[in-house]
């Protein structure tokens, strides 16, 4: 469950490939391809988040770039391919459906401009005439238009291929409060049919031949028809912090605090500042500049310096993350650049998340609607963990000196194993009073149904060469859990230590000691001594420590060779004080047993001790 969620809308930034793009006169549009073919600098950040790994990717211009660059990083989260059920491709409709609502019907459109009742109201209603009144790119109209707007005092009515309408005044002729209150007006006027996605105040200065939008732009939203994830999260009590122009694109509906800002620059560095606030709940951030200044201009040189500018915070973002924090980047449309087109293009998204529960690489593949974002922020801010109640209770076991099985794991590993063989080790061990069973996991819910309580249950992950994923490691730990395994032994990842990456072989210990945590059960970590040199034990007894397993444990037993009294006391000698020790391979004498716990075994896996 994390304590903060920062999701982060580029605003435009599709990748192409929306299966339904020919209905929207979109097909073959793809915005990061158009990015791709003007940089060949490598996005590492992004890279590392998974965006060129994500399925689908089958654009020549993309697959030259990622052909073109020397090295890619490593994905550390998850990462997929999202594609717009919502019947629309403008910002409104994509942000509503990130939060939960699909749109059956699109806002309406105006390609031949507003229909004579509505210029009328607004004439009415604002005491001046209208100019214009036709689709048009926000700089040309002032261009266009701004000189007679200077002389009359006309407002400029303009619209785009979205549902929009979109009011432009200069400054000095049209106070910003006044433009401001001309589009509340507006909005009221555009109801019912005309109910478009947002009504804009587009305010600009300076003089005839050289007018310049200012940033002090204002977007009057529709309401969602239904409750989104901020109405939920701000139900609930939690902050809803908007970042850029998500509060005018929620109509303030769910959000807590707002943060307007002039553009990408301002909305990095804001995100950048709450990442050292503490608040709980959501953090969202529009970043504007994607669409605005360089999609609709068709302004690709612009928009892949853009995203190189993200990129580079992204580094920083990833830095400061908390543990329980979780970091979604994703976008609301496309917007191709290099098409013969200004407006949205109708194109799948990345959905890019890491953090708190999504520690794993991990393709999630392709997903249909962009409401797999709400469910993701819910699920990380509403969801309560879940820990299960063993019986009997996980670390109940308490040795007694005068049994030594009360010291053993009561092992049967063999891949021959029958259930009536591991129904026979659970009433021997039960009778013997052992400290557990260790089964296959295969074999772990019949355990648990065998022993009744009366035992722990014990199972193997990653066994026995431990070179599965870390994304398979904690599915295999997580479904062994909810079988009833109160004890996981799981086999580092050897291939990775010997290839000197020790960072991923502890960051693994890490992931798999939370999740098994997370289900109240506990985690010993299987080393392998028989393959290891005496640094790599020390080490490994330092990084077990650090993140947090339980036990430490010798060897899987199916090694070339298992515990000794040497690797055993050099453990105990090591570890910390909180992590155990067990002793596992080639243990099947009473002698033997006692020798490795006189050494500091707190615990022994074997079969019997004869």
């Amino acid at each position: 469950m994390a304590k903060r969620v920062f999701t982060i809308v580029l605003d435009s930034f599709g990748i192409g490939g929306a299966p339904d793009a020919a209905s929207f006169g979109d097909e073959g549009s793809n915005t990061l391809a158009a990015v791709c073919s003007h940089s060949s600098e490598a996005f590492p950040n992004l890279a590392k988040m998974g965006l060129f790994d994500i399925d689908g990717h089958e654009d020549p211009r993309i697959l030259k770039w990622i052909s073109d660059q020397t090295e890619m990083p490593e994905v550390i989260g998850s990462y997929g391919r999202i594609r717009e059920l919502s019947a629309g491709k403008d910002s409104t409709i994509g942000h509503w459906e990130m939060a939960g609502v699909v749109s059956s019907k699109p806002l309406p459109t105006y390609p031949d401009g507003f229909p004579d009742e509505i210029i009328e109201k607004l004439r009415k209603a604002t005491g001046r005439d209208i100019l214009c009144n036709r689709p048009y790119s926000g700089t040309d109209v002032i261009r266009d238009y701004g000189e007679e707007h200077m002389k009359t005092g006309a407002l400029i009515v303009y619209t785009s291929a979205d549902s929009v309408l979109q009011i432009a005044a200069h400054e000095d002729i049209v106070p910003v409060e006044t433009l401001y209150d001309y589009c509340k007006t507006a909005r009221e006027i555009m109801t019912g049919e005309h109910a478009v996605g947002r009504v804009i105040a587009r305010p600009f200065t300076g003089e005839a031949g050289n007018f310049t939008r200012t940033p002090r732009r204002h977007d009057y939203s529709i309401e969602a028809p239904s409750a989104t994830i901020l109405d939920i999260l701000k139900s609930e009590g939690l902050d809803v912090i908007s970042i850029g122009k998500i509060n005018d694109l929620f109509a303030g509906r769910g959000v807590t605090e707002s943060n307007p800002t002039s553009g990408n620059t301002e909305g990095i560095a804001r995100i950048l500042e709450f990442m050292d606030r503490d608040f709980h709940g959501l953090c969202y951030l529009n970043l504007v500049d994607f669409d605005m200044k360089y999609g609709h201009r068709n302004d690709i040189s612009g928009y892949a310096e853009a995203m190189h500018e993200f990129d580079d915070a992204l580094g920083k973002l990833i830095d400061l993350l908390n543990k329980d924090d979780l970091l979604i980047i994703t976008a609301d449309h496309g917007c191709d650049p290099s098409t013969p087109s200004t407006d949205h293009s109708r194109e799948c998204v990345p959905l890019l998340v890491y953090g708190e529960g999504f520690d794993t690489p991990h393709n999630m593949g392709y997903m249909a609607g962009f409401t797999h974002v709400a469910d993701i922020i819910g699920d990380a801010l509403l969801a309560s963990p879940f820990r299960k109640r063993y019986t009997p209770s996980t670390g109940s076991n308490i040795p007694d000196k005068e049994n030594i099985m009360s010291y053993v794991d009561m092992t049967n590993l063999k891949v021959t194993a029958t259930a009536d063989d591991i129904t026979d080790l659970v009433e021997r061990a039960v009778a013997a009073g052992a400290a557990s069973i260790c089964v296959q996991p295969c074999f772990v819910k019949h355990a648990s149904k065998i022993a009744a309580g009366r035992i722990a249950v014990c199972t193997v992950i990653g066994f026995p060469n431990g070179y599965q994923t870390t994304a398979v490691k904690k599915y295999e730990a997580l479904d062994a859990c909810d079988n009833g395994a109160s004890e996981i032994d799981m086999v580092i990842n050897q291939c990775m230590l010997k290839s000197g990456d020790i960072n991923s072989v502890g960051a693994e210990i890490g992931i798999i000691a939370d999740a098994v945590h997370s289900k109240g059960a506990i985690l010993k970590v299987i080393i392998e001594c028989c393959n290891l040199t005496k640094a790599e034990k020390t080490v490994l007894c330092h990084i077990v420590t650090v993140q947090g397993a339980d036990f430490i444990k010798t060897s899987t037993g199916f090694g070339s060779s298992g515990a000794s009294v040497e690797d055993v006391a050099l453990m105990r000698r090591i570890c910390g004080p909180n992590v155990r020790v067990k002793a596992a391979g080639g243990i099947r004498a009473v002698d033997s047993a006692k020798a490795m716990i006189e050494a500091g075994a707190d615990r022994i896996g074997a079969s019997g001790l004869g």
